[in-house]
């Protein structure tokens, strides 16, 4: 295979781009890996009283996770986040206006690979969604094995990140002053090993949690749609059935996370690597779709509410699909 190298007068703001998404590749697959043999380094030294300490913080913070999580501004705003957005680009459009005294749950749609879309957009201020949907805080719903984590946890915290546990998802939805948005991935982690160039498949037609849970508080849902999100990085073959798939299958089921064997380009060469593509994301906010409460919704009531949704994201997507790149024989596929 022929290396095809980066030039050596790529400016500096590129470079700067590149090392911005260099560091967010590399909390993603390792930074968890390193703060677990990080901590437990420290509790086999001689600065165990620090371990010690920091357990008895993490057993006193345990469920802060749960309830709203720990955001900091200062984290949301580093100029790294800048450098990141720059890199794709990363754009977010608004399409109406939100209000602010109402609690969301936001769909987000595709989950892509590593969901940066929803990161960028939802865990930092890059994008500026503080400036565009004024009054609201956003929660990007992350598996709650994560949090579990030493240091790993109060790092994602600090961006807004959440655990993905009904109560997690009620505490933020059932909040009577408003405010807050929960952002959820419905495709999850099997959407992943699917998420390729071209890929408009979303695994939503069972996904029917986050609909009960916007009926049972009276949250608003709105379908998010990020053009662009599965064309960042290359993934093996794996149909479903073939041996690979199998494998990753069971793996997901047993650890609950997805296990795409990705690829795409490398830090100072374009032929192979972890690094994403260039390529934009347009993370589309759709309009609000008004959801009365339900303390004790039936199934009618679920099923009703989710194909009102499936419409609204469908109509979402055909909507922008020619602003953004795509064709007119494109549609989208729910399985």
């Amino acid at each position: 295979m022929k290396i095809e190298f980066a030039p050596l007068n790529i400016p500096l703001r590129r470079r700067l781009q590149t090392a911005a998404v260099l560091q967010w590749v590399f909390s993603f697959l390792a930074l968890a890996q390193c703060c677990m043999a990080g901590f437990v380094l420290l509790a086999l030294s001689d600065w165990w009283v620090l371990a010690m300490l920091y357990a008895g913080w993490l057993w006193l913070d345990w469920d802060t996770p749960t309830c709203g999580g720990r955001r900091s501004r200062w984290v949301r705003s580093w100029s790294v986040w800048r450098h990141f957005r720059d890199y794709f680009p990363l754009n977010l459009v608004k399409t109406v206006d939100l209000d602010p005294r109402k609690n969301y749950i936001f769909g987000f749609h595709p989950h892509g690979v590593l969901v940066a879309g929803g990161f960028g957009n939802f865990c930092t201020e890059a994008t500026g969604f503080s400036s565009l949907f004024p009054g609201l805080k956003p929660h990007l719903l992350m598996l709650p094995f994560w949090f579990r984590v030493p240091l790993f946890r109060d790092y994602i915290m600090s961006g807004g990140l959440v655990s993905s546990s009904k109560s997690s998802l009620s505490h933020l939805v059932s909040r009577p002053e408003g405010g807050n948005v929960a952002v959820i991935a419905v495709g999850g982690a099997p959407e992943a090993l699917d998420a390729r160039p071209g890929a408009l498949t979303l695994q939503v037609l069972s996904r029917k949690g986050f609909i009960k849970m916007a009926l049972k508080h009276g949250a608003q849902l709105v379908p998010v749609f990020s053009f662009g999100e599965n064309e960042l990085f290359d993934q093996m073959e794996n149909p479903s059935g073939s041996p690979l798939r199998t494998l990753q299958d069971r793996l997901q089921s047993i650890m609950g996370v997805a296990m795409p064997l990705f690829h795409a380009r490398g830090v100072f060469q374009y032929s192979f690597g972890l690094m994403p593509y260039r390529k934009p994301i347009h993370t589309v906010v759709g309009k609000p779709i008004s959801v009365a409460q339900t303390s004790s919704p039936s199934s009618a009531d679920v099923e009703s509410l989710h194909r009102v949704y499936l419409q609204s994201l469908t109509e979402l997507f055909e909507e922008h699909k020619h602003t953004y790149g795509l064709d007119q024989d494109q549609h989208l596929t729910f399985i």
